[in-house]
């Protein structure tokens, strides 16, 4: 199998590709998150996944791997985008809105097929439900320092799993890798992964 450009620097997504046993070379995207006020949050997502493959097609300069996969993951709440906090009081801001109710999780895949340069995206929405929290809960979790470089402020594959009182959609997904639709990407695109 040819190796993938993973275009981000996501611990998350390097453990599932490793999980997944898929070859693959970092080169993390640096790209702008900026976004248009009130755009919709799946649409931005979709939008940041394939710019991070477009930037990294930019950099190897007419050089085409065979294949590039860029992926982003937001946070909407109440149609607004929660991205990565700024700094603790915006992650404190952030855990204010969302505890005690639920909210979206909106991870987008771009996958670039070099050998036909062609691109996909798909996108995959699910629903978490926090617990109400204590002003004393949202502290103690704030000074673990998960907040910092994650959407909306928590990792639910971390200390915040124990604020979470339901997932509804794809765990890895929230996490930052939706495993079944990325493999039936993989194999909609024809990656030969899954074949004897």
């Amino acid at each position: 199998m040819d190796p993938i450009i993973l275009a981000s620097g996501s611990l998350r997504r390097q453990e599932y590709f490793r999980l997944l046993n898929l070859p693959y070379n970092i080169m993390p995207a640096q790209i702008d998150e900026d976004y248009e006020e009130g755009a919709l949050p799946q649409k931005v997502a979709e939008n940041m996944a394939v710019r991070k493959v477009n930037k990294i097609l930019e950099l190897l300069k007419g050089k085409t791997p065979p294949w590039i996969c860029g992926a982003d993951t937001i946070t909407g709440v109440d149609g607004k985008i929660f991205g990565k906090p700024k700094d603790r009081e915006d992650a404190h801001r952030m855990l204010s809105k969302i505890h005690g109710r639920s909210h979206e999780v909106i991870t987008a895949v771009a996958l670039f097929n070099g050998k036909d340069r062609t691109m996909d995206c798909r996108s995959v929405v699910s629903i978490v439900t926090f617990a109400r929290l204590t002003e004393l809960e949202i502290e103690w979790y704030l000074n673990t320092g998960e907040w910092q470089g994650v959407a909306g402020g928590y990792k639910i594959q971390g200390l915040a799993g124990c604020y979470i009182s339901s997932i509804k959609g794809s765990y890895s997904s929230i996490v930052g890798l939706p495993i079944r639709e990325f493999y039936v990407m993989l194999r909609e695109n024809g990656y030969p992964y899954g074949e004897l």
